[in-house]
């Protein structure tokens, strides 16, 4: 059964579906020995190319996918290369053979906490996509005076620069000061929203870390700059977010 390249791409691994796209627009990617054409479909027999490299199609058409977990520590960036020479995110991921991890989603360079990578581009798109409405969960430290207005403010909905943004839950854990926390919930991935939705109430956030990714919820043992691997129960789960 042929499928159309992206989507077979992107779930074997060679990444999201608009890296794939890009690449097919670059001429990188070969069918049958011809440029690949955007919305092309391709089958097991058809022999592809990714930057002159041969890519084996049934190799990846029966694997289940892989997910990993990372604890990112504040200063790295989600790119597998930086301009600027920062430390990325995947430079100590486990490597893997004839596939590559792609990031579900991304975390600012000053955000700390949970990243989830897997080896299925289709899953990490839908994952990521808004109308998936995953919900990613994060503990903040505010500097500033908090009002009930304010919290009334951001789970009603505030005008941000990109089109209105909410919480859909907030939660106060307590302190007082410069060490008050709350935990809240974003339903979509927009570039610093936690931190700007918190801005737009006149405070600061000192320190942000996110929790919890959908079903998937940052172990308290795990130390800050280590990975692990999902367990099918854990990957069945998240895959039920967007299914139910």
């Amino acid at each position: 059964m042929n499928e159309r390249i992206h989507k077979v791409l992107a779930n074997a691994g060679h990444g999201s579906r608009r890296e794939i796209e890009a690449l097919i627009r670059d001429g990188k990617i070969t069918v049958n020995g011809k440029p690949a054409i955007l919305g092309q479909c391709i089958g097991e027999k058809d022999r592809v190319t990714i930057n002159s490299r041969a890519i084996r199609l049934h190799l990846h058409q029966k694997k289940n996918p892989k997910v990993l977990a990372y604890y990112k520590p504040a200063g790295e960036v989600c790119t597998r290369r930086d301009e600027k020479g920062r430390e990325t995110v995947f430079r100590n991921l486990p490597p893997l053979r004839n596939s590559r991890w792609i990031n579900i989603g991304r975390l600012d360079l000053n955000t700390m906490g949970l990243l989830l990578f897997t080896t299925d581009g289709d899953l990490a798109n839908k994952l990521m996509h808004p109308s998936s409405q995953v919900e990613r969960e994060y503990a903040v430290r505010i500097l500033g005076d908090v009002t009930k207005k304010n919290l009334n403010a951001l789970l009603d909905g505030v005008a941000l620069e990109d089109g209105v943004a909410k919480f859909t839950d907030i939660h106060d854990s307590g302190g007082k000061g410069a060490n008050h926390w709350f935990h809240v919930v974003v339903m979509e991935g927009r570039n610093k929203e936690v931190r700007r939705l918190w801005e737009s109430q006149g405070v600061q956030v000192t320190r942000l870390i996110r929790t919890r990714f959908g079903s998937y919820i940052l172990p308290r043992k795990k130390r800050v700059g280590q990975h692990w691997r999902l367990d099918d129960k854990e990957i069945e789960a998240l895959q039920k977010t967007i299914t139910s």
